[in-house]
């Protein structure tokens, strides 16, 4: 799901599923490594994190399954893969902490969210999770209509 929301002249790219589905325990914020046309295609709102998850590889972190869709205003002749693997810039204490909570904790890894920074540089906001049993999805989708009626209750009275 791509919710796309413009806060001065910000765009940010939300991945909801990740909150609907794991339960976050910490986040950090991460440069991405983007190629001319995919900078100016996430300036148009073409980002979707929707099934996008983080990896370590060979002691380098990455995002799989991230669509950045192509513009067709691009006079290159050259167009990188949509769904390409794209490097994320931690330090490397960083890389090996999440590495230990991966292999030893099982926990995951993912993209929230990736936005501009005050600078205009593209940032991800990335997170370690645990996944939620089915039973604890229903229990908070429980809680979320309960806080709504509340919430209309308080406005109609």
């Amino acid at each position: 799901m791509m919710a796309k929301k413009e806060t001065n002249k910000t765009q940010v790219f939300k991945n909801r599923k990740a909150f609907h589905d794991y339960e976050i325990l910490e986040t950090l914020e991460v440069g991405i490594v983007l190629e001319g046309s995919e900078v100016k295609a996430a300036r148009e709102g073409r980002v979707n994190l929707k099934d996008s998850f983080v990896r370590i590889i060979k002691n380098e972190v990455y995002v799989l399954n991230m669509h950045i869709t192509h513009l067709s205003t691009t006079h290159s002749t050259y167009r990188p893969d949509e769904r390409r693997a794209r490097k994320l810039l931690l330090h490397k204490k960083q890389i090996e902490k999440f590495y230990s909570k991966v292999t030893k904790e099982g926990i995951t890894l993912i993209p929230l969210k990736m936005y501009f920074n005050s600078k205009n540089m593209i940032k991800m906001q990335i997170a370690t999770a645990k996944g939620k049993k089915l039973h604890d999805k229903r229990e908070d989708l429980k809680e979320k209509s309960m806080n709504r009626d509340i919430q209309r209750a308080l406005k109609n009275y």
